[in-house]
């Protein structure tokens, strides 16, 4: 009641209040009354005695004006949500208040700080955003039975260093992180990495679940393809007896989808937080962060069943995670391959491969190997890309003119690898671009004006006074 004598009542007090006057007045049976108000016959009559000692003011809350039992101390909302919007404006409430627990020892709800958020400003609850359909699919039985893989090209460091791609296998049985891999670019000898380290762990996998990416599926073959369709990644793991399926679409393999979703979330700022900024230091914290995110979100298999295989002893992963194609041998024992002549010995064995197809294996550290009948065979490479070095045009003083013509002729060829050789961004190399750069053109399509072209670049002007200009 306020200075002037007038009561504040809620619309439900307001009814109480007429059915216990009329309780009060003989003119309604509590029975009657507490079947009214919801409430119990002696919640009637003790409300009822009230009313007639205290009058209205007797119905209302008792509870008005006067703070929760469960409200926060003074401040700590406050301080919690400063400490949110300073160090942690994306996290999500879940992940917030583990941040705000472990590292300022503030200790809230769950629940509590998401409201405290949405008001805010920091979080959207789910109800207020458009909905998501997914289509469900039952999970695999056992672990190690299907890996879904895929690689996500994000930004994992932020603004401290370049975008990178990170490999993710995720058991489909489980949602268990089985293998985070950080490399330049989403290529096949980066998945040879990840792939090796995997196998080196846990063992062979029933099958391996991926998308249509180059890397697993050829959705180009060339007509003269020895194995069209098949592609050296997919080559690697048929040798390992591991199968490979290709999903038609994104939401077929949702399992590793999501998990880019929360791995950009909590990922990227677990990184954040420790000051990483390489993909090596990266790649050796990725072990912990696995462990802490299964403990979190990984599911418990229906059956106890692992279905991994050991990797065998003949079953040498040095020589089958390699890049392999055929070449034909020529009559003057040499195989090409991306831009290289491999000069082979000549001995009656070689001779004998004339016109045949060899193997011509490289290895992800860029050693080069050719095989035949699974024997190494000695070789000395010429490589057709090589560069006049300056120093010799000097030096050569009578090969001097040709030398700097040979000079300007390199400075206008295309100097890249060929394209179906493998990419070697693993190996911190520049990714290939895949149209021919700005001014330059292959050995091939050099003309007689290019030619001409060099030569008149090579050719010193003479000056009758000061001699050649150049």
């Amino acid at each position: 009641m306020d200075r002037r004598g007038l009561i504040t009542m809620s619309m439900s007090e307001f009814d109480r209040l007429k059915v216990i006057q009329a309780v009060a007045d003989g003119l309604l049976m509590p029975w009657r009354a507490a079947e009214r108000l919801g409430i119990s016959r002696r919640q009637i009559e003790r409300l009822t005695k009230r009313f007639r000692v205290e009058g209205a003011m007797g119905l209302t809350s008792r509870h008005r004006d006067r703070p929760s039992n469960h409200h926060l101390p003074d401040g700590l909302a406050d301080q919690a949500i400063a400490i949110i919007r300073e160090r942690y404006p994306d996290f999500g409430p879940t992940f917030a208040n583990e941040k705000l627990r472990e590292c300022h020892g503030i200790v809230l709800g769950t629940e509590t700080l998401r409201h405290l958020m949405t008001i805010a400003g920091l979080w959207i609850p789910r109800k207020h955003r458009l909905p998501q359909i997914h289509q469900p699919r039952a999970r695999r039985a056992c672990l190690g039975e299907l890996i879904q893989i895929d690689g996500c090209e994000h930004a994992w460091f932020e603004d401290r260093a370049p975008m990178c791609t990170l490999l993710v296998f995720v058991d489909d049985a489980t949602s268990q992180l089985m293998m985070l891999h950080f490399t330049a670019t989403e290529s096949t000898f980066s998945y040879f990495e990840a792939t090796r380290a995997y196998l080196e762990r846990y063992g062979k996998p029933v099958a391996f679940y991926s998308d249509k990416a180059s890397v697993f599926h050829v959705n180009k073959p060339p007509a003269t393809a020895p194995q069209p369709g098949v592609t050296q990644y997919g080559r690697a793991l048929y040798e390992l007896n591991i199968e490979t399926w290709c999903a038609n679409s994104s939401a077929a393999k949702g399992r590793v989808e999501r998990a880019h979703l929360t791995l950009q979330d909590r990922l990227v700022k677990e990184l954040r937080l420790r000051g990483i900024s390489t993909k090596e230091a990266a790649n050796a914290y990725a072990p912990c962060f696995m462990v802490d995110y299964n403990a979190r979100f990984a599911k418990p298999p229906r059956s106890s069943f692992d279905a991994h295989r050991p990797v065998r002893e003949d079953e040498r992963l040095d020589q089958i995670l390699t890049w392999r194609v055929l070449r034909k041998v020529t009559n003057v024992l040499t195989v090409q391959y991306d831009r290289v002549i491999y000069l082979l010995e000549d001995t009656p064995a070689n001779q004998a491969l004339i016109h045949r197809y060899v193997d011509v294996v490289e290895y992800p550290d860029g050693t080069v190997e050719i095989w035949a009948n699974g024997e190494s065979l000695p070789y000395v490479p010429y490589d057709r890309l090589a560069q006049i070095d300056q120093g010799a045009v000097i030096d050569h003083k009578r090969l001097g003119h040709a030398l700097q013509l040979a000079a300007a002729m390199q400075a206008q060829r295309d100097d890249r690898r060929t394209q179906p050789a493998p990419s070697r961004a693993h190996r911190d190399e520049a990714v290939r671009e895949h149209l021919n750069r700005q001014g330059r053109k292959t050995s091939r399509a050099m003309t007689d004006d290019d030619f001409k072209a060099a030569l008149e670049h090579a050719t010193p002007h003479w000056n009758p006074q000061s001699g050649p200009l150049h």
